[in-house]
Parts: C-alpha cells; sequence; structure tokens
C-alpha cells in the first residue's frame, strides 16, 4: 500500500538538499548513490542515465530507500522505503534540465555525455520515517 509524504516535510523537495538513493545489487548487497530528487504527488523522481549502477539495479529489482536531509538542519530528513513504479525515459530530459536549474543554477543541464540516455524513476513509498530534532540549534552552539 502506498504512503503519502508528510506535509510538513514536503518542502525538502523544494530545497536544493541531496538525497542518498539505495539500491540492490544482483548479489543482494546494498549501493547508495547520491541523487537529485523531486516530488511528483507522492512519488519522489530520481533522475540517472541508462547502464549506471542503480539503473541496472533497479531493472533487476525495484525495490529501493531514498533518504533526504535538510541541509539547514541534518537533524531533519525523510526516508522512503519503496518501489520504483515506473521507468521511462520520455521526459527524463526535460526534468534533468529543471533539477540543473534547482541544483546547479543553470537553464539546462551541462554535463550530458554523448550518446547518454536519461531515465527518470518515479519511487512509490511503502514505508515512510520522517524525523526533526527538536531544538537541533541548540546542538551546534
Amino acid at each position: 500500500m502506498s504512503k503519502s509524504i508528510p506535509v510538513e516535510f514536503r518542502d525538502l523537495f523544494n530545497k536544493r538538499a541531496y538525497a542518498s538513493l539505495g539500491t540492490l545489487r544482483s548479489d543482494g548487497s546494498p549501493q547508495v548513490t547520491p541523487v537529485w530528487c523531486d516530488l511528483d504527488g507522492d512519488r519522489v523522481l530520481v533522475n540517472t542515465a541508462k547502464g549506471r549502477h542503480q539503473e541496472k539495479n533497479i531493472r533487476h529489482d525495484s525495490r529501493v530507500a531514498v533518504v533526504i536531509i535538510d541541509p539547514a538542519n541534518p537533524y531533519r530528513y525523510l526516508e522512503i522505503r519503496g518501489r520504483a513504479v515506473e521507468v521511462h525515459g520520455r521526459d527524463a530530459d526535460r526534468h534533468l534540465d529543471q533539477m540543473a536549474r534547482k541544483y546547479l543554477g543553470a537553464e539546462t543541464y551541462m554535463f550530458k555525455q554523448p550518446g547518454e540516455v536519461r531515465i527518470m524513476y518515479a519511487i512509490q513509498a511503502e514505508r515512510i520515517n520522517a524525523f526533526s530534532f527538536p531544538h537541533a540549534e541548540q546542538l551546534s552552539s
């Protein structure tokens, strides 16, 4: 059963907050990759290139985990465990340019390699853990 992203944590997807995407390798061992992320309703969107480890892993096993940490407060984070329910390249280049505006302040993604095929994953949450340490500002004093 899919879960909803808590309203009080949706702001993380509007910030320049990097996420960690955990996938499972074919031998069952975990692999974690830093990624840019976005939100479409209650689905987390991540973008990668065909042939990369996370793309191969998701093709083999769609179970994933995403953790996004608030850049303003490292004691506030959202963990999403679920499945990559949709894999498509239809809008991946447009989405990548959107993410370049958010994360790089550039109009387009300038690091695409010749022949690179972009893929976008929509991750449907099955379990969500949200955490915010109260009074985190006191920890840095």
